[in-house]
C-alpha cells in the first residue's frame, strides 16, 4: 500500500515528494451546493486542479435521480494570476484536508494557498486564495478575469439556470517583499430570475470551519489510535454534511455526483437515520425525521410495497429494482432512530409507519417462514433466485426486536408478544433457511440455490443473533471474501466473475464482528482498512464501491463507519427509550476508549472506558460504574 498522507492536528496531509504522480478528488457540501475538486501532481510535476459544481435544487429535465443540474468549471473561466505579466506553471507542496482542502503551490516567487470550500447555505462554492510574496522584490500582480463572468446557462424544471464565476480581487496591484494578499473566487448558479448575489469569502470559510467543529464536538471519540480517532472524526464530516435544503426540507442524500435531494430505504432510512440521532445535530435530525416522513404517503392499506426512493425534492419516487426488501429497512432504521433519539413526539409519530412495515413484512412470509423479497440493497448485481435473501430476512429480524421494545413502551403489550413471537420464529427460520457450511466455514447462504459466499453473510450477527459467529467470521477473513479493499461483494466464480467490493457490507461486517465479542480477531483488518481509506490514494472517507462507482465518498457509508464505534466496539443497544446496554470490554489494542457527547435516549451522557474500569456520566454526574468486561444496562 502507498501511502501519501501523514496524519496531522485535525486532518491529513500530503507533502508532495519529486517525482510523485497521483490526484484524488473530494466532496464537500453545504445547503445549496457540493464541490468535488479534483487535486493532484501530473507527470510534468505541476499542479493539477479541477472543479465540480452540484446544484441539488436546480432540477434538469427530465427531473429523475440524476437530474441535479451540475458541471465543471471549465479552465477559460477561472480567473488566473499574472505575476509580472506573465502566467507560469505551479509546482504544488502540500494538500492538507481538514474539514476543507488547502491547496499549497509556488511559482515565480511567490507562495499561493488555495481553500475550498462550499458555501453554508446557498447555491455557491468557494476558492480563497492568499498569495504571499516570498521575494526581495515588488511584483505586480494582476487577475485576467472581470469581477463576474458568465460561466454557462443550463434549462431544467425551473427555468433557466445561469452560472456565474465571481471573484472579490483588485485587477492589478504591487506585493512588496513579505507581503500577502487574498480574494476568493465563487461558483455559483441562480434561476435567471433570481437576483444577484455576493457572498463575503472569508465569513463563509468561518461558516465552514463553524460546521465542521460542530461535527468534531459531537460524540468526541478519544482512543489513544490516532487512525481510528481521524477516520471517525472524517466519517462525521461526511456523514453529516450532505444534507441540502429542498422543496421538501432539509434532506439528506448520498451525493457522490449523482444522489442528491432525495432519500433511499437504505442509505438515508437504514444506514444514517441511527445514527443521526445519536449526535444531537439538529440539522442532521431533521433530514432524518423528513426521510423517514416521505416514505408514509405510500404506505396504503392495500400494502403494496413502498419505493426505494423518494426522489426530485419530494416529487417523484424510484422504484426500479422492484420489492429489495424496503420496508424492512424501514422497520429497522426507523425503529432504532426513535429508540435511539429518545424523543417521544417523533416516537408517536413515526410509530404507525413502523407497525405497518412490521404488517408488510409479514405479509410477504414464505411457507418456510422467511421474508421474501425481489432483490437487496444491491439490486440484483449479484445472483440470487430472485424470491428471498438473507438481508431482507436479517432486517425484518432486527427491526422486529426494536419494534417490540416500542409496542412494550406505548403500552400494547399483545402486539410486543406478537413481535416477539414473530422474531424468535423468523430466527429459527433463517437458521434452517440459510443457515449452511460452505467451504467447511458454518455459515449462511444469501439465496436458496446459491452456494457462493456473500459479504453479507454478516448481517443475522449484526442483528444480535449468535449462532453462526466463529465460521462467519473466519468466512469473511478468509481468501474467498477478503481482499486489500475489503470484503468482495461475492467470491469469484462462475456465478460471478466481478471482484466489486461494496464497504457497505465490510462496514457491517466489521460493526457484526465487534458487537458479537470477536474485537481482537478482527482489529487487524479493521486497522488496516483505516489506514488504507485515510492515508493511501483513495481519502479520507470510506467508500461506496469498486470498480464500480469508482470509489465515490457517498455519504451514508461514512455514518456506518460511525455506527461500529457506537453499535459496534460499544455494542450500544436500546433496550427502551431511555435505556440501553452497552459492553464495557476493550479490544486487546485500546487502553481506553473515551466517547463523550452522546446525544441518546433523551440526554446527553458520556462513555469513558479503560482497562479496568468504566464510567458513564450525565450532568458532570457518574450514574454508572465498575469493573470492565460485562454488559451494562444503563437507564437515562
Amino acid at each position: 500500500m502507498e501511502r501519501y498522507f501523514e496524519l496531522v492536528d485535525h486532518g491529513i496531509l500530503w507533502k508532495v515528494l519529486p517525482g510523485q504522480v497521483h490526484s484524488d478528488n473530494i466532496e464537500m457540501s453545504g445547503l445549496g451546493a457540493s464541490y468535488i475538486v479534483t487535486y493532484g501532481v501530473d507527470k510534468e510535476g505541476e499542479l493539477c486542479l479541477l472543479r465540480h459544481c452540484v446544484y441539488p435544487t436546480l432540477r434538469t429535465i427530465p427531473n429523475d435521480t440524476h437530474a441535479s443540474f451540475q458541471l465543471d468549471i471549465d479552465d477559460q473561466h477561472i480567473p488566473h494570476i499574472l505575476v509580472n505579466g506573465v502566467y507560469s506553471r505551479e509546482i504544488p507542496i502540500s494538500f492538507l484536508i481538514h474539514g476543507l482542502l488547502t491547496v499549497s503551490s509556488k511559482r515565480d516567487g511567490i507562495l499561493v494557498e488555495r481553500k475550498f470550500y462550499p458555501g453554508a447555505k446557498d447555491r455557491v462554492t468557494i476558492e480563497h486564495i492568499t498569495i504571499n510574496n516570498e521575494t526581495n522584490s515588488t511584483l505586480e500582480i494582476r487577475i485576467d478575469q472581470e469581477r463576474r463572468k458568465t460561466h454557462s446557462y443550463g434549462r431544467g424544471t425551473k427555468g433557466v439556470y445561469i452560472v456565474e464565476v465571481i471573484h472579490d480581487g483588485d485587477q492589478m496591484l504591487h506585493l512588496l517583499p513579505g507581503e500577502t494578499y487574498s480574494f476568493s473566487i465563487y461558483y455559483s448558479a441562480r434561476i435567471a430570475n433570481e437576483p444577484m448575489r455576493t457572498w463575503d469569502g472569508n465569513e463563509e470559510l468561518l461558516k465552514r470551519l463553524e460546521r465542521v467543529n460542530q461535527f468534531d464536538d459531537l460524540l468526541h471519540l478519544d482512543t489513544g489510535n490516532p487512525g481510528l480517532d481521524m477516520m471517525f472524526r472524517f466519517a462525521k464530516i461526511r456523514a453529516g454534511e450532505s444534507i441540502f435544503d429542498t422543496h421538501s426540507g432539509l434532506l439528506h442524500s448520498p451525493g457522490g455526483n449523482s444522489y442528491y435531494a432525495a432519500t433511499w430505504c437504505n442509505d438515508q432510512v437504514e444506514y444514517a437515520g441511527p445514527w443521526f440521532a445519536m449526535t444531537g445535530d439538529q440539522i442532521a435530525i431533521e433530514a432524518s425525521k423528513n426521510a423517514y416522513k416521505q416514505y408514509i404517503p405510500f404506505m396504503s392499506e392495500e400494502y403494496t410495497r413502498i419505493p426505494s426512493s423518494v426522489i426530485a425534492e419530494g416529487f417523484d419516487i424510484w422504484e426500479g429494482a422492484g420489492d429489495r426488501g424496503d420496508a424492512a429497512m424501514y422497520l429497522y432504521g426507523a425503529s432504532l432512530f426513535v429508540l435511539s433519539l429518545g424523543e417521544e413526539e417523533t416516537a408517536r409519530e413515526l410509530w404507525p409507519a413502523i407497525k405497518w412495515c412490521a404488517q408488510y413484512c409479514q405479509r410477504r412470509k414464505s411457507p418456510e417462514g422467511i421474508i421474501r423479497s425481489d432483490s437487496d440493497e444491491l439490486e440484483g448485481r449479484f445472483p440470487t433466485d430472485g424470491k428471498a435473501n438473507l438481508s431482507t430476512s436479517s432486517l425484518c429480524y432486527g427491526g422486529l426486536r426494536l419494534a417490540a421494545i416500542l409496542a412494550k413502551h406505548f403500552g400494547e403489550n399483545m402486539l410486543y408478544e406478537h413481535y416477539t413471537k414473530e422474531a424468535d420464529a423468523l430466527d429459527i427460520a433463517m437458521e434452517d433457511y440459510f443457515g449452511a457450511t460452505l467451504h467447511n466455514f458454518s455459515t449462511y447462504r444469501y439465496s436458496k440455490g446459491y452456494d457462493t459466499l456473500r459479504a453479507w453473510i454478516c448481517l443475522p450477527l449484526c442483528m444480535g443473533i449468535q449462532k453462526r459467529i466463529d465460521g462467519t467470521l473466519d468466512a469473511m477473513l478468509s481468501d474467498y471474501l477478503w481482499t486489500p479493499e475489503g470484503m468482495l461483494s461475492c467470491e469469484l466464480g462462475e456465478e460471478n466473475p466481478s471482484s466489486t467490493i461494496w464497504d457497505r457490507a465490510t462496514l457491517y461486517g466489521f460493526k457484526c464482528a465487534f458487537l458479537s465479542g470477536k474485537a481482537n480477531e478482527i482489529w487487524k483488518a479493521f486497522e488496516g482498512y483505516c489506514e488504507k481509506r485515510l492515508l493511501s490514494d483513495r481519502v479520507p472517507y470510506a467508500v461506496e464501491a469498486y470498480p464500480e462507482g469508482d470509489k465515490r465518498h457517498l455519504s451514508g457509508e461514512s455514518a456506518l463507519f460511525c455506527r461500529i464505534i457506537t453499535e459496534g466496539i460499544l455494542g450500544i443497544t436500546p433496550k427502551g427509550m431511555n435505556s440501553f446496554s452497552f459492553m464495557t470490554k476493550l479490544p486487546d489494542k485500546l487502553d481506553h476508549l473515551y466517547l463523550r457527547k452522546i446525544y441518546g435516549f433523551g440526554k446527553v451522557f458520556d462513555i469513558l472506558i479503560e482497562k479496568e474500569k468504566y464510567q458513564v456520566i450525565v450532568d458532570n454526574k457518574v450514574i454508572s460504574q465498575g469493573s470492565c468486561g460485562q454488559r451494562i444496562l444503563v437507564t437515562l
